[in-house]
């Protein structure tokens, strides 16, 4: 065999590397950059979309467009949305409510906290002899809870209105039965089942919120207007009722307002002292009267609640006379 000779030998130390980097593919690592790029796009869609970054009152605009039933499932989203709803919770329900429940708010006020009663009228207001004299607004119902004197005002503004709020939570919680046209439970006079000690022990609970909450008053005032319009629209289909009602439209029902409720339409003063009513009940809307005159609704002022408790102290100071004058 022949020995190569030097220029081959050079040929032969000069070898050209031909080894390439193998690219490596795994189904589990593409899955991991995917969700990799997946959170970096949320992440910018989230920043790029801050609410907090719009202004105040334009903020304040679009909360005010939504639903208290909305609100309270926004405020679940995150820390900083709870916390701004709550630090202007006030604002917010009084936007809520002008606009979408102006009428029910004038008939279902809340009743006044004792706290925020002057402490002069106090004693007057607890007095046994005068809440003696309440016993027949005090009475057990089914479907109410008897308010709690060392809570709220007891004159008789504040008493009608708490009954009131009690009212919309307990009718509200049957409407599922009305709709389906399944009886309500019958409890015999005298009877207190425990379950129904818990529903309205519940609903008590519910209305306290809204004594301290504008927002949660706004909420049973949006329930109220659900019930209403179901209750219309439940008579309305039967062709054998041809009670007066009001003028529901669809538009009414989804515009989400009670702007419907300013027309003409049946008073309702009787409170449901059963919840036995409630089968023929279309709107409940206390504190409203219809003056034909004017061919308009007429509000319980809300400086009633002032001068009913002046008419207690004014009752107060006869006793006192009277009781002086005894032997």
């Amino acid at each position: 065999m022949r020995k190569p000779d030097n220029g081959e030998d050079e040929d032969l130390g000069i070898l050209e590397d031909k080894t390439e980097v193998l690219t490596l593919r795994s189904k589990r690592t593409e899955r991991l950059q995917k969700k990799q790029q997946t959170r970096k796009a949320k992440k910018v869609r989230r920043e790029g979309l801050d609410l907090f970054s719009f202004p105040y009152e334009l903020i304040m605009e679009i909360l005010g467009l939504l639903r208290p039933s909305d609100v309270f499932n926004l405020r679940r989203a995150s820390k900083p949305l709870d916390a701004f709803v709550s630090h202007n919770e006030a604002s917010l329900a009084k936007a809520i409510t002008g606009w979408r429940y102006a009428c029910l708010e004038k008939c279902y006020r809340t009743p006044v906290l004792l706290e925020n009663v002057d402490p002069a009228f106090h004693n007057d207001l607890k007095s046994p002899e005068r809440q003696e004299l309440l016993a027949i607004h005090k009475k057990p119902y089914q479907h109410i809870q008897s308010p709690d004197p060392t809570e709220i005002c007891t004159c008789l503004t504040c008493m009608l209105r708490w009954s009131a709020l009690c009212f919309i939570v307990d009718f509200a919680h049957w409407q599922g039965h009305l709709d389906r046209g399944d009886p309500l439970p019958s409890i015999p006079r005298g009877r207190f089942p425990e379950w129904n000690q818990d529903l309205i022990s519940r609903n008590a609970a519910i209305v306290r919120k809204a004594l301290r909450s504008p927002l949660w008053h706004a909420r049973l005032l949006e329930a109220q207007l659900d019930s209403i319009t179901r209750a219309i629209r439940r008579h309305a289909a039967n062709k054998g009722n041809k009670r007066r009602r009001f003028r529901m439209s669809k538009e009414d029902v989804d515009s989400g307002t009670d702007r419907f409720l300013e027309r003409s339409g049946p008073p309702s003063f009787d409170f449901p002292f059963l919840r036995d009513n409630y089968y023929m009940l279309e709107a409940y809307m206390p504190n409203r009267s219809w003056i034909a005159e004017h061919e308009a609704w007429f509000y319980l002022p809300a400086e009633q609640h002032d001068r009913d408790v002046e008419g207690v102290a004014k009752w107060a100071e006869w006793r006192r006379k009277r009781d002086a004058k005894l032997p």
